[in-house]
């Protein structure tokens, strides 16, 4: 062990199975382990705050923390408020299923890592490929033996101060699974969503946002190539939105 602080975070809740495997996880990093994360399950929140009502915290246990409230509420709350010190690393997770490709736009994990970033602190948020599984029966082991290791190489790495590091394990046993590959971040194709239109039991309409399980395109060198061949993806993903190619081109043609 290293001497260093974590916090805990994730989107599926703080009872979730994954956040338990988590802890598993940061209890082998270190002994100076915090945790705050949502009292439920703010899976698809992505980076929003909870402006409009206030955040109700409690102590689950020491050191640990049930916030009403999603993954960046949470992280605000912990490095602002309930740590006596800022964390050395934050990790988000570990998500119930993959976060790749474009789904990172809409992952409260990967949105808990983007908030540790924007605050200064080194993030890696992790998530366990389930192939249709479900919790009970997902491959947990897989992350618990590997991400240790894994986090102290990356961490003895470094990355930039405005790069997060989006983690995702396989779904596949822990000796099944092949080594780490640096990856780039790939690209859902269109209509993964569906609406269900239904009616309430008072003949009112209401609607379900539903999405289609496919098999999407996965180029070589991309998370979903690494997950689909059995290995484990590090993704860094970049704050900054810009397409420095587009700046350049607009400017040539507008003249500005």
């Amino acid at each position: 062990m290293v001497k260093m602080r974590i916090l805990l975070t994730n989107d599926d809740g703080i009872n979730a199975a994954g956040f338990a495997a988590l802890q598993q996880v940061a209890a082998a990093l270190t002994g100076d382990v915090w945790a705050a994360a949502p009292e439920t399950d703010q899976s698809g929140t992505a980076h929003s705050l909870s402006l409009h009502q206030p955040l109700r915290c409690r102590e689950v246990a020491p050191r640990s923390f049930s916030v009403r409230g999603t993954p960046t509420d949470c992280v605000i709350l912990a490095v602002k408020h309930l740590m006596p010190e800022r964390p050395d690393l934050i990790l988000s997770g570990i998500n119930h299923g993959e976060n790749a490709a474009s789904d990172v736009t809409y992952s409260g994990t990967i949105a808990g890592a983007i908030e540790g970033t924007l605050l200064g602190i080194p993030s890696i948020a992790l998530s366990l490929s389930m192939g249709g599984r479900a919790a009970s029966t997902a491959h947990w082991g897989t992350p618990i033996v590997h991400a240790p290791a894994l986090i102290r190489r990356l961490v003895t790495a470094g990355w930039p101060a405005d790069v997060l590091l989006n983690l995702n394990f396989p779904d596949r046993t822990p000796g099944d699974t092949l080594p780490a590959v640096v990856t780039r971040q790939s690209m859902h194709e269109e209509g993964i969503w569906n609406i269900a239109d239904r009616t309430d039991g008072r003949g009112q309409p209401y609607f379900w946002v539903g999405y289609e399980p496919r098999k999407p395109a996965a180029p070589e060198g991309t998370d979903l190539w690494a997950l689909k061949r059995g290995q484990i993806s590090v993704t860094p993903l970049h704050l900054d939105l810009t397409h420095t190619e587009t700046v350049a081109a607009l400017t040539r043609k507008l003249g500005c």
